[in-house]
């Protein structure tokens, strides 16, 4: 059958709400796959969400399928018998899970009906996988898609997959929402900012799980940044239950007057605050790949990233931004200072537009799209 008159079922956490990586990856994907399928049929399994918003590009004719309108307490049973129910009465072509956690249900279908499955490996929930139904399902997958290298490394590592099974679909970014721009005025006045300024940037959950993404080792090397760059100020855009911790970081080292904890800030003003700072940061140790990377990169701006994990994949190892070591507190400070002072040797990073259209070239929406589409063809021949 041609692959633009499949029938597909795609199975999802969620898409509304909150918009975490997997939930802005998932929309992504619905858009590219019906874009190129567009006399496809689709079916769409939503585990959190109790309907579906205009912010989400779709088919008119797309069918979905809510599970959030059920308790906490019986979601999950109801998803399942969703998926499984469904997946009998109309045994798709295809089913795409853009969370491994659903790919069980996803195996029992292959059992019971032949169907064929994919499913899209993202971070931490793709790592040290010891469930055994789990395994299997990943075993029994037709196609997994990784975000990253570090990712798909791992998964084929741990896991002893077939390495022709497990294939490459970086994330993607609405480049159209984060250009270049100056300073915002509103911003330098909300936070009593000059100018010109030193600002360094993290855009992070501040949770509890995910302390790995290093805000507190740009913390901890705030002191010494400031021997040489007395001004500087950082920037932490997030909420999340690990805010104590970090409060209480911040007063041991005495950075009341020159960290601020930026809280929730809307999806829409996102853009203002990159455009603010001088340099993302965000040292990393378990990051999956890391969206925040590309949306900075899109606004021209430095970017900083760890060297053991998806990072690499979204500062192209290295050629985009400056790889540090996560736990090296010391070589973090040291290249936040040398990038604030000019003096980084790799001089894209100071090319505002040649940066943005790099990063709009490899992780662009049109790219992605054509990833995925060579992705299909090679399972319809």
């Amino acid at each position: 059958m041609h692959p633009k008159q499949r029938h597909f079922h795609l199975w999802m956490p969620n898409m509304l709400g909150f918009k975490g990586g997997v939930q802005v990856y998932s929309a992504f994907f619905l858009r590219a796959i019906q874009s190129l399928c567009p006399q496809g049929c689709f079916d769409v399994f939503l585990k959190h969400d109790s309907q579906t918003s205009p912010q989400i590009e779709y088919l008119p004719d797309t069918r979905f399928h809510f599970a959030g309108r059920f308790p906490d307490s019986v979601r999950t049973l109801a998803f399942v018998a969703q998926l499984v129910g469904q997946g009998i009465w109309q045994c798709p072509d295809l089913i795409i899970t853009t969370h491994l956690n659903f790919t069980p249900a996803a195996y029992q279908l292959k059992r019971l009906r032949g169907i064929s499955y994919w499913t899209i490996a993202h971070g931490v929930e793709a790592w040290n996988v010891t469930r055994p139904g789990l395994q299997t399902a990943l075993h029994h997958a037709d196609l997994i898609l990784a975000v990253s290298h570090y990712t798909r490394d791992r998964l084929l590592k741990e896991q002893n997959l077939d390495p022709s099974r497990v294939l490459l679909l970086p994330n993607t970014f609405d480049a159209s929402r984060f250009q270049i721009g100056r300073k915002p005025d509103r911003l330098l006045q909300q936070y009593q900012l000059k100018p010109e300024q030193p600002v360094i940037l993290t855009v992070n959950r501040l949770s509890s799980t995910e302390s790995y993404k290093g805000y507190d080792k740009v913390l901890a090397a705030l002191p010494k940044i400031r021997q040489l760059i007395p001004d500087v100020h950082y920037i932490i855009v997030g909420k999340g239950d690990d805010r104590p911790r970090i409060e209480q970081l911040i007063a041991q080292l005495q950075l009341q007057n020159c960290v601020t904890l930026a809280g929730f800030v809307p999806d829409n003003e996102l853009g203002d605050y990159y455009n603010l700072c001088d340099v993302f940061a965000m040292p990393s140790k378990c990051e999956g790949f890391g969206i925040v990377y590309l949306e900075a990169l899109a606004c021209g701006k430095p970017a900083l990233g760890g060297n053991q994990d998806g990072a690499i994949d979204a500062l192209l190892g290295g050629e985009l931004g400056a790889l540090v070591n996560p736990d090296d507190e010391a070589e973090i400070a040291q290249t936040i200072i040398q990038i604030l002072q000019g003096d980084y040797p790799h001089p894209i990073i100071y090319q505002p537009e040649a940066l943005r259209q790099r990063v709009v070239d490899t992780y662009g929406f049109e790219q992605f799209q054509r990833t995925l589409a060579n992705h299909l063809r090679k399972t319809t021949t």
